[in-house]
């Protein structure tokens, strides 16, 4: 049973999610156990579908939804681009969740490394990840492109995204947010671009605009930053990650050209122009690429995962909805 519209209203505005607007809405859908090897968290877009949160969400927040990928016109506050960020890793949690791109619609799973499910340590004084950790869509570090900027090619991943506002996130939510600036981490001889953003709906989102705005409002929180990736893995017997620009934050314009290179180089993998690899690109939305399904592929890719029974019932989906700032 639906909850009156003004009860909606009220519940959202409780939950911290923004105000009402023009809005987006994108759904998850839980498949496994949570804490197992075979948790996935599948995606649908407003119209129902089974979607791939990798390729089929657009990198740029729409003034509406567009059918076509990626949308023509981004959403902009003032003079600012907004895109759209998924979350995988809330702030203050361990679990490393990430979108499995090698698996059909790349839903999110838990890492696993040497057969067990992989928890990030924590770095003293903080507890897991100190940001929404996530990536943005239709990006990809080519890992056959060796970056003249590092010298190193990229990891094969959707590029990463620190959300540094004040909420806590939930894996799974798609987040409109400011591009702030990147920094450059070399990790084991990748190349692993690190977005630094703030999402539109943040408190002291209107008074962050660029890096040094971090710098100004939230003194530390870049060294800290640099920090924890430089040591998030030595409790796993590994080197320090080393960076490029010896660990110095680029402005939000040298981010959004990395963006923009990320972007092409993805475009590039979904219409067979660059060679993946081990990575799927199964996708409901993208015109033209021929690994593009139909609706009841993606449905029955979602049906073949194994359903979490709680109670004797399968788990509810969980929505999470944007919205568009007026």
């Amino acid at each position: 049973m639906r909850a009156p519209r003004g009860l909606s209203r009220l519940l959202l505005a409780a939950r911290g999610w923004g105000r009402l607007g023009a809005m987006a809405r994108y759904s998850t859908e839980q498949r496994g156990r949570p804490n197992s090897p075979d948790y996935r968290l599948y995606f649908k877009n407003a119209d129902g579908k089974y979607i791939s949160p990798f390729h089929d969400i657009p990198l740029l927040a729409a003034s509406k939804e567009d059918k076509e990928i990626p949308a023509k016109r981004a959403k902009t506050t003032g003079s600012e681009v907004l895109y759209n960020m998924i979350v995988e890793v809330p702030r203050w949690t361990n679990a490393k969740m990430e979108i499995a791109t090698e698996e059909p619609l790349n839903p999110i799973k838990q890492d696993i490394k040497k057969g067990k499910l992989r928890y990030v340590a924590n770095i003293f004084p903080h507890k897991g990840y100190i940001w929404n950790y996530g990536a943005l869509p239709q990006t990809w570090e080519d890992p056959n492109h060796t970056d003249t900027i590092t010298g190193c090619c990229g990891d094969n991943d959707p590029i990463d995204v620190c959300e540094i506002g004040s909420k806590v996130r939930s894996s799974g939510e798609i987040v409109q947010v400011k591009v702030l600036g990147v920094l450059a981490l070399v990790d084991e001889g990748e190349t692993d671009w690190k977005i630094i953003a703030i999402s539109v709906d943040d408190p002291e989102a209107h008074k962050i605009h660029d890096i040094d705005d971090v710098k100004k409002h939230k003194p530390g929180y870049l060294e800290a930053t640099v920090d924890w990736f430089r040591l998030y893995k030595v409790p796993d017997d590994k080197p320090e990650n080393r960076f490029a620009f010896n660990g110095e934050f680029k402005d939000k314009d040298f981010a959004a050209e990395i963006i923009k290179s990320t972007h092409e180089h993805w475009k590039a993998l979904l219409h067979k122009k660059a060679d993946g690899g081990t990575i799927n690109c199964t996708n409901v939305l993208v015109s033209g690429s021929p690994f593009c399904c139909s609706e009841e592929d993606a449905r029955s890719i979602v049906q073949s995962a194994p359903v979490h029974v709680n109670g004797g019932s399968v788990s509810p989906e969980v929505d999470f909805w944007y919205f568009c700032p007026k």
